[in-house]
């Protein structure tokens, strides 16, 4: 009996951890530092890696906002769910997620392809904050996991190809796919996602378009991000990878991404075969060197040749595998994502050039589209390297000929315009207000002005009346717009505190920091005592090198929001941000007084989170209270928002004692960190 392909709602309940409120305070910094290559490496490099490793970096996290409201106690919680299905395969999407795919079951074995997550445990991976591993994610953007990890996209069913694929056309056809799309705030360009089952496919097709709907050029940054276990052997048709290097020499995971890339040979480096994900004792990038003109894939089949291949047009070059390595850090990391005796995962990935060190220049009005196919793929994981990948390569072809997925994208490219038909998730508001300002026409991503919130309701007011209005009294200052249109529209509209506050911040935005702390400090001529500015001013002086005054600022900033003495939780959010930026400060300068009195203002919930625990011990080491210091620890604490690669726990038991660190904080991924 053949099924026909349907698309349906579905509630899917996991143990959760809350995401809780958004960071108030305006992202003048980025989480991480930039990934850079050293100048002098570059000219060993080829000539387009060169080029894109430097193009665009990001300056900031602006327009969006940190989201580090999560913790780590989890209960059971029902997240919607899509599901796309056909005889062969079921695939379940999270579009409240970043259309996350979940889930993909090859149904007549019962295999799962993917690396499932059995729990919902946000993590600080992305570029703004909250992540969670698992299943296939859209990384869009810039360099990391993109901002939309855990935030809501649009989706809807729109037309597919009729009858095209696998089986005669069927009378009546009417075949159907699950559209996602979004508006990207970083570099402002919308994109979508199709995923196409057609009848009796093994394989599932994923197409995906980018739009610059502007008159000047913008970096663009795609990787297709696929979690599989690590009990595989990763194949790819390549006999060379780009490592990237720390100054020191040692392999970088993600900490390890300033220095250099180094050429290594596939599979095998400094003796070991590392295309089987735990050969590598510790975190690891390898990007692999597709020659041109060959077939762009990659695979995780098991020890008995049963896996998942992802393959794609060409446009889509680089294919990457990600490990967490065998060591005590990346087993930690595994078990802080998911359940305990859950199995470890690696990712294997596929993006828009060599590394994701790169970003690539879409010319002013244009697009850049690709097909993907996604299925199960039996072949034999073991032995010689050319052999087995050769081997690979026949049955893929077998399965899914090349000109099969260059001929699914030519039949899925007209469909790319399609109106979506049934709405099934709403995404965010962002994208209405960039269509309602610049006029522009998307066919196939509507961004109607019916999905405009409370967000984006005060720059609404702004386009219409060329005022930007207050905030209700009591509440932080809403998010900030900070692209040209956006940035003029501030500098014309009439000069009170709160427009001198948000023009401060979109100037940072551009780089003019002069002239943000100029805006910044007319904002609080305007409003003295403001906190928003006087904080900004902190950050400012913090980048410039200004530690004294810095903290200054912070204990003042702080001291204006403590005054103002308002209950809910964007308050508390905000009072637990600046909170913690001002003990640092203050605990950077040695003035250990003030930081606890800074401590005994935050609230007894704030003070207990896992973050200000081990805040509180290293003020007690300030304060030489070495025993109650050494208590913090003994007691045990989570740092929920532990950034990845960090060794803030690590750097700070190193001053306490000599001894090994206790393995539940050790998070080391590389063999010199901590």
């Amino acid at each position: 009996m053949v099924i026909v392909t349907r698309i349906r709602r579905e509630v899917l309940t996991l143990p959760a951890a809350q995401l809780g409120a958004d960071n108030p305070l305006p992202a003048l910094r980025l989480l991480d530092n930039v990934h850079r290559i050293d100048d002098r490496e570059r000219a060993d490099l080829p000539g387009d890696m060169a080029r894109r490793l430097g193009h665009a970096p990001l300056r900031s996290l602006l327009p969006v906002r940190i989201r580090d409201g999560y913790g780590r106690s989890r209960r059971p919680h029902r997240l919607d769910a899509l599901v796309i299905e056909n005889d062969r395969l079921r695939a379940t999407v999270l579009p409240g997620l970043g259309g996350r795919i979940a889930s993909l079951v090859h149904l007549p074995t019962g295999r799962e392809l993917l690396y499932r997550n059995p729990v919902f445990q946000p993590a600080d991976f992305a570029l703004n904050g909250a992540w969670f591993s698992g299943g296939i994610e859209w990384n869009i953007g810039a360099t990391g996991h993109t901002t939309l990890s855990c935030a809501p996209l649009h989706a809807a069913v729109v037309p597919a190809p009729d009858g095209w694929g696998h089986r005669p056309r069927r009378p009546g056809g009417g075949e159907e796919m699950l559209r996602l799309w979004e508006w990207e705030r970083l570099r402002d360009v919308p994109f979508q996602v199709d995923l196409w089952l057609p009848e009796g496919s093994d394989f599932l097709y994923v197409g995906v378009r980018i739009r610059n709907p502007h008159e000047r050029p913008v970096p663009l940054y795609w990787w297709s991000n696929i979690a599989v276990p690590e009990d595989r052997r990763i194949l790819a048709p390549a006999e060379e990878a780009w490592l990237p290097h720390c100054p020191n020499g040692a392999a970088g995971g993600p900490s390890g991404h300033e220095g250099r890339l180094r050429r290594v040979p596939v599979p095998s480096y400094d003796g070991i075969d590392r295309t089987h994900p735990l050969n590598s004792p510790y975190a690891a990038d390898w990007f692999y060197e597709i020659p041109d003109g060959r077939r762009r894939w990659i695979a995780a089949p098991d020890a008995d040749g049963h896996g998942l291949v992802q393959t794609s047009t060409d446009v889509l070059r680089g294919r990457k595998l990600f490990v967490w390595g065998s060591g005590p850090g990346g087993r930690r990391w595994q078990e802080w994502l998911t359940a305990p005796g859950t199995g470890g995962y690696c990712e294997i990935q596929a993006g828009l050039a060599r590394t994701q060190l790169e970003h690539v220049p879409l010319a002013a009005r244009g697009e850049v589209s690709w097909l993907e196919a996604y299925g199960p793929f039996d072949t034999p994981s073991a032995g010689e390297w050319a052999d087995v990948v050769g081997a690979a390569e026949e049955r893929l072809a077998a399965v899914l000929p090349r000109d099969h997925v260059d001929r699914a994208y030519a039949a899925w490219r007209p469909y790319a315009d399609a109106e979506p038909g049934t709405t099934l998730a709403a995404g965010s508001g962002w994208g209405a207000l960039e269509v309602l300002r610049a006029g522009l026409d998307l066919p196939g991503t509507p961004f109607p002005e019916s999905t405009l919130g409370d967000a984006q309701e005060p720059w609404r007011h702004l386009l219409r009346t060329g005022s930007l209005p207050a905030p209700d009294p009591g509440r932080p200052p809403g998010p900030t717009l900070v692209a040209p249109p956006w940035r003029d529209l501030l500098e014309t509209a009439p000069a009170t505190a709160h427009t001198e506050y948000h023009l401060g911040v979109a100037q940072w935005h551009a780089g003019d920091r002069a002239q943000a702390v100029r805006s910044w400090e007319r904002a609080l001529r305007r409003a003295p005592g403001s906190w928003p500015p006087l904080r900004c001013l902190a950050v400012a002086d913090q980048e410039a090198g200004h530690h004294e005054r810095a903290a200054e600022r912070f204990a003042d900033a702080f001291g204006g929001l403590c005054r103002e003495g308002h209950d809910g939780e964007t308050w508390t959010a905000a009072l637990a941000a600046l909170g913690r930026e001002t003990l640092e400060a203050l605990l950077r300068v040695r003035r250990a007084g003030d930081a606890r009195a800074v401590w005994r203002r935050l609230p007894a919930a704030v003070r207990r989170r896992g973050r200000f625990r081990l805040l509180l011990a290293e003020l007690l080491l300030a304060e030489g209270r070495y025993a109650e210091a050494r208590a913090v620890f003994d007691a045990g604490f989570e740092v929920a928002d532990l950034r990845e690669g960090a060794d803030d726990i690590g750097r700070l038991w190193a001053r306490l004692t000599d001894e090994p660190l206790p393995g539940r904080y050790d998070f080391r991924m590389r063999p010199d960190s901590g």
